[in-house]
């Protein structure tokens, strides 16, 4: 990788890492799965007249939309509404790497190293000690939350890899067309048209703009710029050389939460969260000399 790209590739973390304290500030104005519905409808209006549609088939499409649109954002949402802090939830969506491992040996038949199932292992250690703290000191149902949030994640990685999507990109800007609908009718029936209409009418208001300005960052910042860049970076290099760059994203948005909220994790989940980025870390690494062999496969342009 060149200074520069390195440079990218950190700036990437970074900007997913402040994703989590801006999304908790959207959450403290708009209701969980009504802030899914508006991100996704601020990301889909523009998309539909200015970005190409994806050369992909339409059941793709409503696959990567329904699991990382609907399923990953709604309950990654819930969990952060019901008390898990912005740091830690950066902290356990990290799952969703040890899931997607899984889940691909499973639907795509591809074959589980020693390397990857011991990294699982760990990071699935660490997730299993945050649970027992979380278990000890207040609800797990949040964290519970959280956790199926990384498995739709997890998810969607699986249906855009069956996807085949010449533009991951455009798929990624496309899938937004799918959450809106669905989730606005969700937060009506649960969250209510009481809740919702007090949220949408108060949307512009001063006591509003921390939030407004949080789902503005996710949708632009977050959305837009940092898939954008990421994206560019792995078509430049290998999924192995740019992938561990994202092990820097919880480390930000625990750090980006102590900064923005006081909010100071604790010694076990510390502990647990250092298991959880070291173990996808060592799932993700691959030797030099396999490294190498690989890149001899790969015929010259």
């Amino acid at each position: 990788m060149t200074p520069r790209d390195r440079f990218l590739a950190a700036l990437v973390a970074v900007c997913w890492g402040l994703n989590f304290p801006a999304t908790e500030l959207a959450l403290r104005h708009f209701p969980p799965l009504l802030t899914v519905a508006v991100r996704f409808v601020l990301i889909a209006i523009p998309t539909v007249f200015l970005v190409p549609r994806p050369r992909v088939k339409v059941r793709w499409l409503l696959a990567v939309g329904t699991c990382l649109g609907i399923v990953q954002f709604a309950f990654l949402y819930l969990g952060m509404s019901a008390g898990v802090s912005s740091g830690l939830a950066s902290i356990v969506l990290q799952a969703s790497a040890p899931f997607t491992v899984m889940l691909a040996g499973l639907f795509l038949r591809e074959r589980i190293s020693r390397r990857q199932a011991i990294g699982i292992g760990i990071a699935v250690a660490g997730l299993a000690a945050i649970a027992v703290y979380r278990a000890q000191v207040s609800a797990i149902l949040p964290l519970v939350l959280v956790l199926c949030g990384a498995l739709g994640w997890a998810l969607g990685n699986v249906s855009s890899r069956k996807a085949q999507a010449p533009n991951p990109l455009h798929l990624t800007l496309w899938m937004s067309v799918v959450p809106p609908i669905p989730m606005a009718v969700l937060a009506l029936v649960v969250e209510g048209p009481r809740t919702v209409g007090h949220a949408l009418a108060t949307a512009f208001t001063l006591d509003a703009l921390p939030a407004d300005l949080g789902l503005l960052y996710v949708v632009i910042i977050a959305t837009v710029v940092g898939y954008g860049l990421w994206n560019t970076l792995l078509s430049r290099y290998p999924s192995s050389t740019v992938a561990p760059f994202s092990m820097l994203v919880p480390v930000i948005g625990v750090l980006a939460s102590w900064a923005v909220f006081g909010e100071v994790p604790s010694v076990p989940e510390v502990v647990g969260g250092a298991f959880v980025v070291g173990g996808v870390l060592f799932a993700s690494y691959r030797p030099r000399v396999r490294r190498a062999q690989e890149q001899a496969l790969v015929p010259s342009p």
